[in-house]
């Protein structure tokens, strides 16, 4: 939380996201009220921080329990060896959910009263898109979530829980009444610069939030294929056939740039200088990826020196420690000072000695690869399209988004791009890719597993589960201040609706 409010201090945004300021009754003459905060700043700290979740604790956390990431396993233990084995405690998770409640999806709400009130409906139609996909976050972690009573400060300090189910439904209608006011011919006011997503003119950049809001209706909705794969094929279907534009590049990925400036930066790197040593790439996504050749691989992570032994991290028979160590360019923006390797023995942590990024890569949320994954995946299932065609175009925008060249995706698409086998085994390919083209996505990874069973994983050694995790827990902050909050959890083997056997 601290680095989130430096972020917004730096955006301008100094009265944007205070948990505080809706505790105080006092009329302090000085201090800003919130319908007086000018609408375009409060758009500003809303997009940054939705940026900003992206990229930290949900991210690390579905990424640990999802083998992208592993933590240190010699010396003390971490945080993220923790988490690893699946060790994340309720207290552990106060801030996450403050930032998503009462920070993201409370000034999304300060937006759109505000762009009511004033007629500017391209402010209401964009704090809406951001306000469902931030409570899609949610409801994918936790399940339950406050909604119907939520957002009224003091007027309900203890919003009940909607189900889980129902939000969903409701996300959905949140996301139509968004695109009216997205394409509404008149707005006084326009979201443009401001905006730290989809930043620019709204002429340009209209069109992007348009894709991008149908897109995210296609996530929602394959989200249903385990629980009614009729349903989740027919709302594809009803969707892709009424029209609705839909992601066409990369250029139309939801991210969010950082700067290069310190504490600017995204993140996933300010954690790497915050906290060394507490995050390696994990065997389990290393292996895959070695078994295919994949060409993201020096991308994706560090090249450790064959002649260096293993790094500090590495288990015995780990492909990551033959090669593969840290975390590298796609996540941490590009290689400022690349210095040089660490002469024998054990790597002490430090990697290369003086690699360096300028900490400026996007922070990935919904991309161009992963809309035609979703339709690869529908299309198997007999929604609209050939599965085929949009397996290989959501590879080669995944390989474009690494840096690959073309030669090399093309040799990569002839070994590895053709669907073969059962509906079953297409399906295992098709996720099996997703989630390598999601490494650094929040969440989504966790989701297609718990969907669809893919990737097969391996529990940790020494895990404190008899499984996977499918939820996490309610933060402790919620169930000791919220009385209508939900009884705690007796595990994270719970599961959310979509994901019932």
């Amino acid at each position: 939380m601290k680095k989130v409010t430096q972020l917004f201090l730096l955006a301008g945004a100094m009265f944007v996201g205070s948990c505080d300021k809706y505790l105080d009754i006092n009329n302090d003459p000085n201090r800003q009220k919130e319908d007086k905060i000018p609408m375009a700043q409060v758009l500003t700290g809303l997009t940054l921080n939705v940026g900003f979740t992206g990229g930290s604790d949900v991210q690390r956390h579905t990424g640990l329990i999802m083998q992208h990431y592993s933590g240190q396993t010699t010396g003390g233990e971490t945080q993220t060896q923790a988490f690893e084995k699946y060790l994340i405690q309720a207290t552990e998770l106060n801030n996450l959910f403050s930032s998503i409640h009462a920070t993201s999806i409370q000034d999304a709400e300060m937006v759109i009263k505000q762009a009511r009130a004033e007629g500017s409906p391209h402010y209401a139609g964009v704090a809406k898109l951001l306000k469902a996909y931030t409570y899609q976050l949610a409801v994918d972690v936790w399940g339950d979530q406050p909604y119907s009573e939520a957002q009224q400060l003091l007027g309900n300090l203890f919003p009940k829980y909607d189900n889980d189910e129902e939000i969903y439904t409701k996300l959905i209608a949140l996301i139509d009444e968004a695109l009216t006011d997205i394409n509404a011919s008149a707005s006084i006011q326009s979201p443009g610069t401001n905006s730290t997503i989809y930043t620019g003119a709204w002429t340009a950049q209209k069109p992007k939030w348009i894709r991008f809001a149908n897109t995210l209706k296609l996530r929602l909705f394959i989200h249903y294929s385990k629980f009614n794969k009729a349903d989740a094929v027919a709302k594809i279907t009803t969707l892709v056939n009424s029209g609705a534009e839909f992601m066409t590049g990369n250029a139309d990925n939801f991210s969010h740039v950082f700067q290069t400036a310190s504490r600017r930066q995204n993140p996933i790197h300010q954690f790497e200088l915050d906290r060394g040593n507490y995050i390696f790439p994990n065997n389990t996504l290393v292996s895959m990826m070695v078994a295919k050749a994949d060409p993201r691989l020096p991308f994706y992570f560090t090249d450790f020196p064959a002649n260096s032994g293993n790094y500090k991290g590495a288990k015995a028979g780990d492909v990551a420690s033959q090669k593969y160590s840290r975390i590298h360019s796609y996540l941490r923006g590009a290689v400022t000072n690349v210095g040089t390797p660490l002469a024998g023995g054990d790597w002490n942590g430090s990697g290369v000695n003086s690699i360096s990024y300028n900490g400026a890569g996007p922070i990935r949320m919904l991309t161009f690869a992963e809309y035609n994954f979703i339709r690869a995946e529908a299309a198997l299932y007999g929604a609209p399209g050939d599965a085929q065609t949009f397996f290989t175009a959501a590879i080669t925008a995944a390989m474009s988004e690494a840096g690959v060249s073309t030669g090399n995706t093309t040799t990569y698409l002839g070994a590895n791009g053709t669907l073969a086998g059962t509906d079953e085994d297409k399906l295992k390919q098709i996720i099996e890719e997703k989630y390598v083209s999601g490494y650094g996505v929040a969440v989504e990874p966790w989701t297609d597993w718990r969907r669809t069973g893919y990737p097969a994983l391996t529990l940790p050694g020494n895990a404190i589960l008899n499984g996977v995790p499918r939820s996490l827990l309610y933060p402790a902050s919620e169930i000791e201040l919220n009385r209508n909050a939900p009884p705690q959890k007796a595990n994270m083997l719970e599961r959310v609706f979509w994901d019932k056997p």
